[in-house]
């Protein structure tokens, strides 16, 4: 495959993914004022927040880039052990139901494991 042909393709892959990106954010935006569990997942790593859109904070965080995270790495394992731990502070910080955003992936693998993990730990969506 070319260089160009190449540059061609990744620019077409990030399109599509801007684009299921803000379709579910806009989903997300039209139904409702509950806080909203954003999931971004790096090549390495997987991070969760709970963001209040009405004041522009975040409630809660988790990431397997902590220093106290038990399983590092980019396995199912990890990311069901950052849904449980958003969901122990998520609901330390008052907060039980939320919108879950999965940011453009699909909802399979490490993204539906950390989804399942916080519904597990207490949170409802």
């Amino acid at each position: 495959m070319s260089a160009a042909r190449k540059a061609r393709r990744s620019k077409m892959t990030n399109a599509h993914f801007t684009k299921r990106q803000s379709r579910t954010r806009f989903r997300l935006a039209t139904h409702g004022t509950r806080p909203r569990l954003s999931v971004f997942r790096s090549g390495k790593h997987i991070y969760a927040q709970v963001i209040d859109d009405t004041t522009a904070a975040t409630l809660a965080s988790a990431s397997t880039n902590e220093k106290d995270a038990k399983a590092k790495g980019y396995n199912v394992e990890a990311a069901g052990n950052v849904g449980k731990k958003i969901a122990e502070r998520a609901k330390a910080a008052g907060v039980t139901q939320v919108m879950f955003d999965r940011g453009g992936y699909i909802y399979h693998g490490r993204i539906k494991a950390l989804a399942e993990a916080a519904r597990e730990g207490g949170l409802e969506f």
